[in-house]
Formats: C-alpha cells, structure tokens, sequence
C-alpha cells in the first residue's frame, strides 16, 4: 500500500493576501505527512516589473516572457516568494527546502514554440513546457523528511531558465510522484471551487469530469485562467493521480470545493 502524500498548489492572488497566506501555511504544516507545495507568485512580478520599468505583457492571461521579463520572475519566484514560504514555513515546524525545476534536474522543460493566437503568430519568449519532472528525485528529499516548495521556474537542460505555469509544475509534479504514493494533488486559490456563476461564491460546481468539462467549456460556464487550471487537473488524474480537488486556499483539508475526476 503506497504512502499519502498531498500537493498543495498555492494562487498568486493568496501570496499577496496576508490573512489568506498566514492560514493557508498553518494548515498546510497540520497535513500529517508527507507533502510538497507549489507556488505561484504573478501578481508581486508584475509589481517589481512595474517598480523597475518593465512592461508586462499577457496573452489570454499567460504571461510573455521576454528577457528583462525573465530576469524580474527568477527574482521573483525563485528568490522572494519562494525563501519566504520556506522561512514561513521553518517556523511552523516544517523542514521545508525550496526549489526551481533546474535544482538537481527536477522539471526539464523546452521553449514554447510559436503559437497562433486568435489568428496572429504569438511568441511567448522564455516560457518553458514541461518535458519531465523526476518524481525519484523528489522522492529521496520527501524520504529524507524534507519538504519541497516548488517555483514555478524549470529549465531546459542547456543553461536556459523557463517561467513554467504554476499549475502546470503542480500537475507534473503530481504525475511524477503517482507511481510512488497515494497523491491528492489541491489547487488552492481565491475561490470556493470552480464556479458555475463568477458573481456568486457560493455556486461551487460539486464534480467535473472529461464530458463536464467539455460541456462547460462549450457553452462558456468555464472560461479564461480556468481551462488550463482544469485541463491540468484532468491531466493528473489520467495519470493515476488519486484524487484532485480546486478550493478555497482557506480549506485544504480535501473536504470542500470542486473534485476533478475522469
């Protein structure tokens, strides 16, 4: 019978919020244990960017990653968010260690080609898509009684840096570890779950499966930032992922939200 681990991904938007942020931590130190817990950080990027005279510039809410771009997320995500969740975290008691996808070739991604767009051609710069992640590697630090905190960074393996979409490194991180544990993968955020109503916290969407999805996708109940939030949840659970939840960032206890199944 394989060991429990669980995966916490945390939103940007949780990051800034102190109250959220402060909870989140307390409650994912309770997680009896193994874990790991992946972060974003978009929002404090965008405002160092602003802060050093950096345009930033998005694409159907994914960011274009030029070279200033690059240099102002490593900054960001690997340095500040990162050592303060692991900082954070010490001090709740768990030995965390923080991480990019290049430490110990953890996530080696390649650069996403160019890509049309609503019929325009879209380079997206220094974004990487995910190849591999070593799910050993990971698992000797988690044996070792250490937790991760991942960024969302990875690189390519030719001593390029990528900015890596934050739920994508939480779905390949998942994946990666599927064989070894029992993983419940959370995507925690702002919201309850998906919704069916934006204008309404409390139209939690229970269950969404592959037929759901497409369902909701097509008459645009599901749109924006939250199609590849769900596609990369659908992703782990086709992997043998053992149960994936998207919820408030204040509930992680895997009882509330919107479970995503096959």
């Amino acid at each position: 019978m394989k060991e429990k681990l669980t995966i916490v991904k945390v939103g940007g938007a949780v990051v800034e919020d102190e109250l959220q942020l402060s909870q989140l931590l307390r409650d994912f130190s309770a997680i009896e244990g193994r874990k790991v817990l992946v972060h974003g950080g978009g929002r404090k990027a965008t405002k160092m960017a602003e802060r050093l005279g950096i345009e930033t510039q998005m694409v159907n809410g994914r960011r274009i990653t030029d070279k200033d771009m690059l240099e102002v997320v490593t900054m960001v995500y690997g340095g500040l968010v990162n050592k303060n969740l692991v900082a954070r975290l010490q001090a709740n008691g768990v030995n965390a260690l923080g991480m990019t996808g290049a430490d110990a070739d953890v996530i080696r991604s390649h650069k996403r080609p160019v890509k049309v767009v609503d019929g325009s051609p879209v380079d997206y710069g220094f974004v990487g898509d995910v190849d591999r992640a070593s799910g050993s590697t990971l698992s000797h630090l988690i044996e070792a009684g250490i937790t991760p905190v991942m960024a969302p960074l990875t690189h390519d393996g030719e001593g390029h840096i990528l900015n890596t979409n934050a739920d994508t490194i939480a779905s390949e991180t998942a994946k990666a570890l599927a064989s070894l544990y029992d993983v419940t993968l959370i995507f925690s955020f702002e919201k309850k779950g998906v919704l069916s109503n934006p204008d309404d916290d409390e139209s939690v969407i229970p269950v969404i499966t592959h037929a759901d999805f497409e369902r909701y996708k097509a008459d645009g109940t599901i749109s924006g930032g939250m199609l590849p939030k769900i596609e990369n949840a659908l992703s782990a659970v086709d992997a043998g992922v053992s149960r994936v939840i998207i919820t408030l960032a204040t509930a992680i206890d895997g009882q509330h939200g919107t479970v995503i199944r096959e």
